[in-house]
């Protein structure tokens, strides 16, 4: 493979997770036939590596789970309550999926994550600076281009920014929500905390961005983040403790966090009137628990294969024009994945769609915490690209509780590269191989600090 190919794809694939992780940015700022104009350029990109030259498919194992949330989406047109919108929401599904599979074929997980930390890098340095030009020049809220609010007051969720730099935020980079933005943060910290530490980056670019990230999280004040970050935290101690532990004693290992975690969460249900003062948040989750009572209401009226698949709310279909409204905000998601599942597939959905994310979670924990083997069966040294996968699905997993993004653009596609990824993982000698990312696709490992 040339240099000049490689270095194609590698932009490729680092415009395809900027764009599928800031695709609010595109919105905001072009339109959305500005947005769509630039889905099809990466569409038509998908399509030229999809004929290109890569390993035969044959070679893979396409998860089962995967195939089948897949398919449940397409055969719900058959029930869907507003068929043209599911049809929408279903090619934007099929997709995100397809360009996920594509960009793993063609390249290693080690170039993804850099890829994934290039366009993670992008997000927050221009969050910064148009942070920046809102707050400390512009000195006024901004607005998304080529929309029409009309008349009077406009909601505070509705502004692209709301220029709080001077009062050290929350920020809403120009991801425009502090939510997604504090999650892209922490996304940011898992991959250039693991980079960093496998010497695939320069030191100043590492911890440059390190600390970026860890400033974008600090200064999007997000809950929700927070609490991910936690999750990611105590799935790390696991992942190390498992790692120093011999696999037939693990049983201890097991039983005494299965423990801790029930004590836990016990203690978060009885205790979380203060937990969520310590938080900054009200008693309803932020009108969170409201849109999760219209949701569960709505979803018992077709409990068992839901209203269609429709991926992110179209406000014009009913019934979500006016489903969860909350301070002359329509909201377009449950807040909640798994109950957004419910609601467009029903039990089925939820059970398909659970295997996919329980499958991928039980084969990044084993290849996070056993010794990879070369191909004369010699166990190679510990790195930390492969916990990668692993708290990057914990973080995805924390955030569906309270957000929807794990059924949609980069969560969704991050997602189905783990599991494709996770998958395959027990035909290669080396699941995540530490390589020389300067040159080709790289397959033999190098003795770097893990």
């Amino acid at each position: 493979m040339t240099d000049r190919r490689v270095a194609l794809i590698n932009a490729y694939t680092a415009l395809t997770f900027f764009t599928v992780f800031a695709g609010q940015f595109w919105r905001n700022l072009l339109g959305w036939w500005g947005f769509g104009a630039i889905a099809l350029v990466l569409l038509g990109g998908a399509i030229t590596l999809a004929a290109a030259k890569h390993p035969p498919l044959a070679r893979h194992r396409v998860p089962a789970s995967l195939l089948a949330f897949l398919v449940l989406t397409v055969a719900s047109l058959a029930w869907s309550a507003y068929p043209a919108a599911s049809l929408l929401g279903v090619i934007s599904t099929l997709v995100t999926a397809v360009t996920a599979v594509i960009i793993t074929l063609h390249r290693s997980w080690a170039h993804l994550l850099r890829s994934l930390g290039t366009a993670l890098a992008w997000i927050i340095g221009l969050s910064f600076l148009f942070e920046i030009w809102v707050g400390l020049i512009r000195r006024a809220p901004l607005l998304p281009n080529f929309v029409d609010y009309g008349t009077g007051s406009v909601p505070k969720a509705f502004y692209w920014s709301q220029g709080l730099l001077p009062q050290f935020g929350p920020l809403d980079g120009i991801v425009g929500n502090r939510n997604l933005l504090g999650m892209i943060g922490l996304l940011g910290i898992i991959v250039f905390a693991c980079l960093l530490s496998t010497g695939s980056v320069s030191r100043r670019w590492g911890w440059g961005w390190l600390t970026a990230a860890i400033l974008t999280v600090t200064l999007t004040r997000s809950a929700t983040v927070i609490l991910c970050a936690v999750v990611v935290a105590v799935a790390l101690g696991c992942a190390v403790w498992a790692r120093r532990t011999d696999p037939t004693r693990r049983h201890g290992l097991y039983v005494t966090v299965g423990a801790v975690g029930v004590a836990a969460v016990t203690a978060a249900v009885l205790g979380r009137t203060a937990l969520l003062a310590v938080l900054g948040r009200s008693d309803d989750l932020t009108g969170r628990i409201d849109i999760w009572n219209a949701v569960i209401g709505l979803a018992q009226q077709r409990p068992l294969a839901g209203w269609g698949w429709i991926s992110y709310w179209a406000p014009w279909v009913h019934p979500f024009e006016n489903l969860a409204v909350r301070k002359g905000v329509t909201y377009l998601q449950a807040h909640n994945a798994w109950l957004d599942l419910w609601l467009q597939l029903g039990v089925i959905g939820v059970v398909a769609f659970g295997a996919l994310v329980v499958g991928a979670l039980w084969r990044t924990w084993f290849a996070a915490i056993d010794r990879a083997q070369d191909a004369a069966g010699r166990p190679l040294p510990f790195t930390a690209l492969s916990l990668a996968p692993l708290l990057l699905l914990v973080a995805l997993l924390g955030q569906s509780l309270a957000e929807s993004r794990l059924l949609i653009e980069g969560n969704l596609l991050l997602l189905v590269v783990i599991a494709w990824l996770s998958k395959n993982r027990q035909r290669q000698p080396d699941p995540y191989p530490v390589e020389s990312l300067r040159t080709g696709v790289g397959t033999h490992p190098v003795h770097v600090r893990g």
